[in-house]
């Protein structure tokens, strides 16, 4: 795309039917796409939530290379403390980035804000995308996993992803070091009855 172009309409990210996460049940909340304005708010949790983040260029070329990013906002609850508040008082709770391919869609990036962790954010990110994917025809959704980060290995072990590879120095890890990637995949007709 070129400099000022807008990103190409993205199909209605859906809020999963599931139970919304028990402390905040009651927060209005909403998947919006992700745009270049965004990018600082997004940068800023990304550099909060892990040792090894995405640059704002990674964000960046993929808005431009048309990929699948939304944000999950949230209205902001009393006394909560967050990082990320918008102009209009929203609190940017999460985000994701995916690749579609043909028949699948590649995870590229999941991330809850700190401060909203361990709240089932992820998992109902992940319901959004397994029917967002599902609606784009897709059989398959694909990630890779730091061989290190057995939290998020849980969690999508639990949602029903299986390994099925091994990316060898996959990951930068510091100082001229590779950390391996699990490589995972879910069979979205197989689930289709589960979720």
């Amino acid at each position: 795309m070129t400099p000022g172009a807008t990103q190409p309409p993205q199909a209605a990210w859906p809020l999963p039917d599931t139970v919304r996460p028990p402390a905040i049940r009651e927060r209005r909340i909403a998947f919006e796409p992700m745009t270049e304005a965004d990018l600082d708010a997004v940068r800023a949790v990304e550099v909060t939530a892990y040792a090894h983040p995405w640059s704002r260029k990674h964000f960046h070329d993929s808005l431009q290379a048309g990929y699948p990013a939304v944000l999950l906002l949230g209205e902001a609850l009393p006394g909560e403390q967050a990082q990320a508040v918008r102009a209009d008082g929203r609190v940017l709770l999460g985000y994701l980035v995916a690749m579609p391919g043909v028949d699948e869609v590649h995870l590229l990036n999941i991330t809850v804000a700190p401060a909203h962790q361990r709240q089932g954010w992820a998992r109902f990110m992940l319901d959004a995308l397994v029917l967002w994917s599902r609606g784009q025809q897709a059989q398959w959704l694909w990630l890779e996993v730091r061989q290190s980060n057995e939290a998020a290995r849980r969690l999508y072990e639990r949602y029903g992803f299986s390994q099925v590879g091994l990316r060898k120095g996959y990951y930068p890890d510091g100082h001229l070091r590779r950390e391996d990637a699990i490589v995972m995949s879910l069979n979205l007709m197989a689930a289709r009855g589960t979720r």
